[in-house]
């Protein structure tokens, strides 16, 4: 099926007339405002926002997020990592497990890995029909229109964006750094064999999807910060949030 974006087209790599310490200062200032406007969220209890990271094994899903949201309140704070349903998840449809994980108002989540999962490992590896995917995909839109509209819940849907040579050293740091061998995992290695079957479905997750992504270049980590955390301080000033009023007695 041909898609209008071809993840070929987008750089994995930060622009070369963009300074690097400049960058990371702009980060810290943004990071501390982030961190100001989600304790409005959390007092005002108006609107939800909920973070997607997607990526490929390597591309910093949990570095972006404790990079981008690490002064955040912890009350008001919650992530989660979705892996291999559990068999009571697998005795429900596949939006169930997400739906119970999505963020009330006042609160901000963040999904590493999400309810797309079930349209992209599953097809790489032929587990669904074709059929079944394009089900799934208008049920995800649907879903996300929903939540998005009754509930005052914006999303951001990031993809990270790594090249093939970059994530190749990004595995092999987890086998030779003793203080990231508890992310290594061998089907890592085995999953990078598909590849370009990845990128293929990738590209059509990002094309049928009704809300759009950000595709966002991750080689260079701070890059990722950098954008990632803009958008993300745009979206939260985009409510226009304020405490509440104190209320007076009666």
């Amino acid at each position: 099926m041909s898609s209008a974006i071809k993840l070929a087209d987008y750089a994995t790599i930060a622009p070369d007339d963009l300074d690097k310490g400049y960058a990371k200062d702009v980060v810290k200032e943004r990071v501390k405002r982030i961190a100001e406007l989600h304790d409005v969220l959390i007092a005002a209890r108006s609107h939800a926002l909920l973070i997607v990271f997607q990526g490929m094994d390597g591309s910093g899903k949990d570095g972006a997020a404790r990079n981008v949201f690490g002064q955040c309140a912890p009350y008001g704070l919650r992530t989660y990592s979705f892996k291999k349903p559990t068999e009571e998840e697998f005795a429900h449809d596949f939006l169930w497990r997400v739906h119970k994980q999505m963020p009330a108002k006042g609160e901000i989540a963040i999904f590493n890995r999400s309810h797309y999962e079930d349209i992209l490992i599953q097809r790489v590896h032929g587990w669904i029909s074709e059929d079944r995917v394009k089900q799934r995909m208008a049920a995800i839109n649907a879903f996300e229109d929903l939540v998005q509209a009754d509930n005052n819940t914006v999303l951001l849907k990031f993809f990270l964006h790594i090249s093939y040579e970059q994530q190749a050293i990004e595995l092999q740091q987890r086998i030779d750094e003793p203080e990231k061998h508890w992310k290594h995992n061998p089907g890592d290695w085995q999953e990078r064999q598909h590849w370009d079957k990845y990128m293929r479905c990738y590209e059509d997750v990002l094309n049928w999807s009704a809300t759009p992504w950000h595709i966002i270049p991750v080689d260079q980590r701070w890059y990722r910060d950098y954008l990632v955390s803009g958008i993300v301080l745009d979206a939260l000033e985009k409510m226009n949030l304020d405490y509440p009023p104190l209320e007076k007695e009666k």
